[in-house]
């Protein structure tokens, strides 16, 4: 059996692709049966192009189902509304910065509470 090409592949029908995708996955079942059970395979690099085939195959009819998909989504996709110049504008930033903020809040931890004037006297 000899590779299918891409473009042939792309050729096919959506149908044609399931059937031949059915088709060479049950060859690949039988010949994987035939190797397992200890027999003289009849060509040897058989194997290896059923699957070549299969993956192929299969990535096509992925690509399909994604095209399908994006083209329905981008029917329904509401129309974006542009942003007007203020919205656009960055945010500013915050005033102090965290780090800024711990530190202040670690040194007034260090500063010795004031003394009340009862305590003083």
């Amino acid at each position: 059996m000899a590779l299918l090409k891409t473009k042939e592949i792309r050729g096919m029908r959506p149908e044609d692709l399931k059937l031949k995708f059915k088709e060479l996955g049950d060859e690949l079942m039988h010949e994987r049966g035939v190797a397992a059970m200890g027999g003289a395979p009849a060509s040897p690099g058989r194997i290896r192009a059923l699957r070549t085939n299969v993956a192929r195959i299969h990535t096509i009819m992925r690509e399909l189902e994604l095209a399908e998909t994006k083209k329905k989504s981008a029917a329904k996709a509401p129309v974006k509304k542009a942003k007007s110049k203020e919205e656009a504008k960055p945010k500013a930033a915050p005033k102090n910065r965290p780090k800024r903020e711990k530190a202040e809040k670690r040194a007034a931890a260090k500063k010795p509470a004031a003394k009340n004037e009862e305590e003083t006297k």
